[in-house]
């Protein structure tokens, strides 16, 4: 009976403080998201003195955001160690990040853990699932310019006309630096059969802890953000990329995210904190543009290359639970990422005092 009071007790408070970090994180988006729309209403004068300006704002604004998603994890004690090739070091250059995908909470990890990479959260694009378009933070994706991606073999032509499209209209004009996806197209419980059976046909290697990527959207990326020399590799310099003064894309990041025992975090666990405090893995490597080919045939097969590397890195993982050393070094070197609490408590308590301000104002 002891046992079972005990084990009542805790599920009543784990119950408890679900429920307060629910309402809490309602409570910031009913603030945080109308603030950032109005906030922006506001300065569209500023857009009239010089667009560049605007979304500069706009992207400090959009940091903020992130930054708030990213403390409903950290306080319920969802950290980060971070592992490979540092990409501090080219935060200030565009970059593809090609990151494997295995629950909701892989974007909620990605915006904890680039919040300390310079101005790569307030300057990047996001290419997620059009679903994501209907959810409250969907108006703020909008904003920002993210790319809504519909899946399936009929959705497939059309959407990929409409992201060389939207490349082409907002990447540069609003300054965007990196653009992130997932290549697999969806989660990895739902697309692994799907991914075997394919690989068994076409005489590819069997993968447990990802899918073979799909090439599509990349592609696009490439051959929209990156221009084409004669010997059929990449490189920056396009008409775009000239009327832009950039030196266009330069670095693919191939970002693995590792999850302990393999069991991912989704958003919900992200929200209400019923999950033991947990260290997710995230592992880095940088490829320079000029390593990537443009061809569809070999880039096919340098895509799959690094998804087939990422099995062999999740595999080591959950093998010894650390990443294997780089090229070169003798031990792997995990990085510690944080997040100062001050300022996360500075971001939402201001988030709370514009709400507060609109409030006053409509009434």
């Amino acid at each position: 009976m002891a046992v079972t009071l005990a084990r009542a007790r805790r599920v009543g408070c784990a119950a408890v403080k679900a429920l307060l970090r629910f309402a809490f994180m309602v409570a910031n988006n009913l603030v945080a998201i109308p603030s950032y729309v109005l906030y922006l209403l506001a300065l569209q004068p500023l857009r009239a003195l010089g667009s560049e300006r605007f979304w500069y704002v706009e992207g400090v604004l959009f940091k903020w955001l992130l930054a708030m998603v990213a403390s409903w994890g950290w306080w319920a004690g969802y950290t980060v160690v971070e592992w490979g090739d540092d990409v501090k070091a080219v935060s200030e250059d565009e970059a593809m990040v090609l990151v494997n995908h295995q629950a909701t909470g892989d974007v909620c990890t990605l915006m904890m853990c680039l919040q300390d990479k310079g101005t790569v959260v307030r300057q990047m694009m996001w290419l997620m699932d059009h679903i994501f378009k209907y959810t409250n933070f969907g108006i703020v994706s909008l904003i920002h310019g993210d790319f809504f991606i519909r899946q399936g073999r009929a959705h497939r032509d059309q959407q990929l006309v409409l992201l060389k499209e939207h490349l082409e209209k907002y990447y540069r004009s609003r300054n965007r630096k990196w653009i992130v996806l997932f290549p697999e197209g969806g989660f990895l419980r739902k697309r692994r059969e799907t991914s075997q059976a394919f690989a068994k046909k076409n005489n590819l290697p069997f993968l447990k802890h990802v899918t073979l990527p799909r090439l599509g959207a990349t592609q696009v990326i490439l051959k929209t953000l990156v221009a084409q020399q004669e010997n059929g590799t990449l490189a920056g310099g396009d008409a775009v990329i000239k009327e832009s003064k950039s030196k266009g894309l330069q670095w693919v990041i191939d970002t693995t995210i590792a999850y302990p025992k393999g069991e991912p975090i989704d958003i919900q666990t992200w929200i209400l904190g019923y999950r033991q405090p947990t260290v997710t893995h995230v592992h880095y490597r940088i490829f320079p543009i000029k390593d990537v080919p443009a061809e569809p045939e070999a880039l096919t097969h340098w895509l799959y290359q690094r998804f087939i590397e990422k099995e062999d890195l999740l595999t080591h993982f959950y093998e010894t639970g650390a990443f294997p050393p780089l090229q070169g070094q003798t031990k792997a070197i995990s990085r510690e990422m944080t997040l100062s609490n001050l300022w996360l408590v500075g971001i939402q308590s201001l988030a709370f005092l514009s709400g507060g301000a609109i409030q006053q104002r409509s009434a």
